[in-house]
């Protein structure tokens, strides 16, 4: 399980940031590191849109470094984050910048990260809200509301009655309570996310129990 473990504010600026601004950087770092932890793997290739204040910026800010060091699995204090575009090249991860500067969008620290690895592709919609934090605004089509302020799984299911119920099941058998759950779905019989926020950070059990419910495509969870 690949989980972002973030305990303090000081986890994400300070004396501890790669960068010179936590919207920018810090931000931008844990948008990148979240998409890798939802794919799951590392993509051979990222096409990184990037809208008003983060499209205008991005190079001067390291907002580019950040996405792609996030991408490779760092986190916003890594010393490694200044080289993440030479180390993405040396790992064969075909990396793509593009602006959009006079697209407009809902906040100016937007970026949209595709990521390809065979016949897998993943999009991923994130914004730096400022100080580290971020939100989750889109999921391969899917408009959610994602703040990452609380122990949050994010499940990629099959559309199957039954399926909701097993995983609800799993998690009052392990008593872990939900704070707040979502389930959107493409169509009838389709692909479906849920997103459950519980109340712990102590799920490995629970999760392991749930990766084995059927018909879940890709299970991960968020500290």
């Amino acid at each position: 399980m690949e989980n972002l473990r973030y305990k303090s504010v000081f986890d994400i600026i300070g004396p501890v940031m790669i960068g010179p601004s936590s919207s920018h950087t810090a931000g931008a770092a844990r948008i990148g590191k979240i998409v890798r932890s939802i794919f799951g793997e590392q993509p051979d290739s990222v096409d990184i849109h990037l809208y008003e204040s983060f499209a205008k910026t991005y190079r001067g800010h390291g907002t580019d470094i950040a996405l792609v060091g996030g991408i490779l699995g760092m986190d916003p204090d890594d010393a490694r984050l200044r080289e993440s575009l030479k180390l993405a090249h040396e790992a064969g991860v075909e990396v793509a910048f593009i602006p959009h500067k006079e697209d407009r969008a809902e906040h100016p620290n937007t970026a949209r990260l595709v990521v390809k690895k065979g016949e897998r592709v993943l999009s991923v919609t994130g914004i730096s809200i400022g100080g580290g934090s971020i939100s989750v605004t889109e999921l391969n089509g899917f408009d959610i509301s994602l703040s990452m302020g609380s122990p949050t799984f994010i499940i990629v299911q099959q559309d199957v009655p039954g399926v909701v119920a097993q995983v609800t099941a799993c998690l009052s058998a392990h008593h872990i309570n939900i704070a707040k759950m979502n389930v959107t779905r493409e169509a009838k019989g389709e692909k479906a996310i849920m997103i459950i926020e519980v109340d712990t950070k102590n799920v490995d059990d629970a999760y392991d129990q749930i990766r084995k419910i059927p018909y879940l495509d890709n299970v991960n969870f968020f500290v």
